[in-house]
C-alpha cells in the first residue's frame, strides 16, 4: 500500500507504523469493563439521576426567557413561510386546472 508523507506521520503518530515505516505490533486494547452482574435499584438510580442533574449548568431566568422569545419568533416566521408557500402552490394549481 502507498501512502503520502502526512498519512505516514499520521499513523506514526496513532502507534500503527514504526519509525522505519513497518507496521508496528498490535498492542492487547484493555477490555471495556463488563456490565454489572447486579440491576439497579430503582432508589439508587434516582439518586445517580439527581447527582447527574447538579452537575448540569442550568440557564438563568433571563436566558430562558430571552431563549423562548427567539424560538417563538422563529416558529412564527416559519409558519408564516410556510403557509405563504402552500398558498402560492394551491392557488398555481387551482389557476393551472380551472384555465378553459
Amino acid at each position: 500500500m502507498s501512502m503520502n508523507r502526512q498519512q505516514r506521520r499520521h499513523l506514526q503518530k496513532q502507534g500503527e507504523l514504526g519509525a522505519d515505516g513497518a507496521p508496528a505490533p498490535q498492542r492487547r486494547r484493555q477490555a471495556s469493563a463488563p456490565p454489572p452482574d447486579r440491576r439497579t435499584s430503582p432508589a439508587e438510580f434516582a439518586s445517580e439521576v439527581r447527582a447527574e442533574l447538579k452537575k448540569v449548568s442550568w440557564p438563568t431566568r433571563e436566558e430562558l426567557i430571552n431563549y423562548s422569545i427567539v424560538v417563538f419568533i422563529t416558529i412564527v416566521v416559519l409558519t408564516a413561510i410556510i403557509a405563504g408557500m402552500d398558498y402560492l402552490s394551491g392557488e398555481a394549481v387551482f389557476r393551472l386546472f380551472s384555465a378553459n
